[in-house]
C-alpha cells in the first residue's frame, strides 16, 4: 500500500512542547523520524530504511497461533512443530508483503520521487513516498506495481505448489502462501483509498478529467464504501449459509474496516485542508483595532472597542509606539466589577519585532510565518510599515477546523 507522507500541510500552529497531529502544520518537524526511530531497522534498499513495527510482533503471534491448527489437520503427526510451520508462514507471509512495498518503491524512486522508508506493520506495509505523484501516469505506475507483483507471485506459486505432495511442509506452506499473495493483490486492488486500487481509480479519474482534487475525493469516499462492504461481509456470507458468523473473521474484518474507514477518512481531510491553503490570506484574518495606552484602564478600552465596532486592542506607550497586544482571554478572565480598575497592560502581551506579519503574504507563505511566530497573535502591518490590524491566531485555527469538517466558512 502507498503512504503519501508528505501529503499532508501543516494548518494548525502548535507549540514545539506538544506533538503536531497529522493534519496539523507543527513546529516540530521530527515527529516521523521519531516515529520510525521506534521501530526495528532490518536495513536498507538504495537508501531506502526497511522498518519491522513492533505491531508485526502481534500479528505474526496471532498468525502462527491461527495457522497451527491447519498444519496439524493437513501434515500427518507433525505434533507440536505444527508452530514452527505457522511462524515460518508469517515470515513468509511479510516477506511477501515486503516484495509488494518495494515494487512501490523501486517504481517510485525511478520517477525520481524520494521514499523514507518501507514499514511492515499489523495490517501488512506500506511504502511512505513523500510528494504526491506530478502526473495521473505516475500515480498509476506507482499504485499498480504492488498488486500486480503480489498478483505474479501468487500465480508462480499455484504452478509449483503442484509439484509438491498437498500433505507436505513444502506443500502446505506453498500452498497458503500463494492464496495470501491472491489475496493481498486482489484485496489492495479494491477502489478506495488508502488502498492502492483506490490510488489506481484516482489516477484514472485524474488522468480522464484532470482534476486532481476532485478524483482524490471521489477515490476517498470510494474507500468508505469498501470499508463498509467490508465489515459487512462476514454477516452476509453468514445470511447465505445460514450459520452464524465467525468471531475471528468478524473481528479481523472489524479491523480492516476501521483501517480502511480511518486512512481514507484522514485523506479526506488532507485533500480539504491541501485545497484550503492556497485560498488563505493574512488579508483574511485582519481583525480592526483601536489603540490604547498601557494605563487605559480595561473598561474605557472595552467602552471605545464597542463604539468603534472593532475587534481587538493594541496598547502603546506615552510617545504613541505601540507595545502590546490585549489578548481576549485575559479580558474574558477579568470581572466586568474590576475591570475599571485594571489597566490594559495586565492582559496585553508585549510585541517586539517578530509580533509582526505582512499584509500581503497568501497560502503557504502565511502558514510557514505563523509556525515561526507560534501561539501569537501578531500585528499585520502592510509594505509601506502602516499598521492595518490584528491577526489572532485563533482564527486561523478556526478556519482550518471548518475546512477539516468540510463546511464552507462563513465571513
Amino acid at each position: 500500500m502507498v503512504h503519501r507522507s508528505g501529503k499532508a500541510p501543516s494548518l494548525r500552529v502548535v507549540t514545539s512542547e506538544q506533538p503536531a497531529p497529522s493534519d496539523s502544520v507543527g513546529l516540530d518537524k521530527s515527529d516521523k523520524a521519531q516515529n520510525r526511530d521506534r521501530s526495528i531497522r532490518l536495513g536498507s534498499i538504495q537508501g531506502v530504511p526497511v522498518l519491522l513495527s513492533g505491531s508485526w510482533f502481534i500479528v505474526a503471534t496471532l498468525i502462527t497461533v491461527t495457522f497451527a491448527p491447519v498444519v496439524q489437520d493437513r501434515v500427518p503427526g507433525i505434533g507440536s512443530w505444527a508452530y514452527a510451520v505457522a511462524l515460518i508462514f508469517a515470515l513468509l507471509l511479510y516477506v511477501s508483503v515486503f516484495i509488494h512495498e518495494l515494487s512501490h518503491t523501486l517504481v517510485a524512486r525511478s520517477f525520481g520521487m524520494p521514499v523514507l522508508g518501507i514499514r511492515l506493520n499489523i495490517f501488512g506495509g506500506l511504502s511512505e513516498i513523500a510528494e504526491t505523484p506530478a502526473t495521473a501516469w505516475r500515480e498509476f505506475a506507482i499504485s499498480v506495481a504492488g498488486p500486480a507483483v503480489s498478483l505474479v507471485l501468487g500465480v508462480a506459486g499455484l504452478g509449483l505448489e503442484r509439484t509438491f505432495a498437498p500433505t507436505g511442509i513444502v506443500g502446505v506452506l506453498l500452498l497458503q502462501v500463494t492464496v495470501a499473495n491472491l489475496f493481498v493483490g486482489f484485496f489492495n486492488l479494491l477502489p478506495g483509498l488508502p488502498l492502492d486500487g483506490g490510488h489506481v481509480i484516482r489516477a484514472v479519474l485524474w488522468g480522464i478529467t484532470g482534476n486532481e482534487h476532485r478524483s482524490t475525493i471521489v477515490a476517498c469516499w470510494a474507500g468508505r464504501v469498501v470499508s463498509i462492504i467490508i465489515i459487512a461481509l462476514p454477516f452476509g456470507l453468514a445470511g447465505l449459509s445460514g450459520n452464524n458468523p465467525s468471531i475471528i473473521t468478524v473481528v479481523w474484518c472489524a479491523l480492516i474496516a476501521g483501517f480502511v474507514w480511518t486512512g481514507s477518512s484522514a485523506t479526506l481531510v488532507q485533500e480539504r485542508l491541501t485545497a484550503t491553503i492556497p485560498t488563505l490570506s493574512v488579508a483574511e484574518f485582519v481583525r480592526t483595532f483601536v489603540s490604547v495606552q498601557a494605563d487605559t484602564p480595561l473598561a474605557v478600552a472595552m467602552n471605545q472597542v464597542f463604539v468603534a465596532n472593532a475587534r481587538s486592542i493594541v496598547t502603546t506607550d506615552s510617545a504613541g509606539e505601540v507595545v502590546g497586544i490585549v489578548n481576549e482571554q485575559a479580558v474574558a478572565a477579568v470581572p466586568i466589577d474590576r475591570r475599571p480598575w485594571v489597566h490594559v497592560a495586565s492582559v496585553a502581551r508585549r510585541v517586539d519585532d517578530q509580533s509582526v506579519i505582512a499584509y500581503e503574504l497568501v497560502g503557504e507563505a502565511m502558514l510557514t510565518d505563523l509556525r515561526a511566530k507560534a501561539k501569537q497573535d501578531l500585528l499585520v502591518r502592510d509594505s509601506t510599515g502602516q499598521l492595518v490590524g490584528v491577526l489572532v491566531v485563533a482564527d486561523v485555527e478556526s478556519r482550518m477546523e471548518t475546512a477539516r469538517k468540510g463546511r464552507k466558512a462563513r465571513h
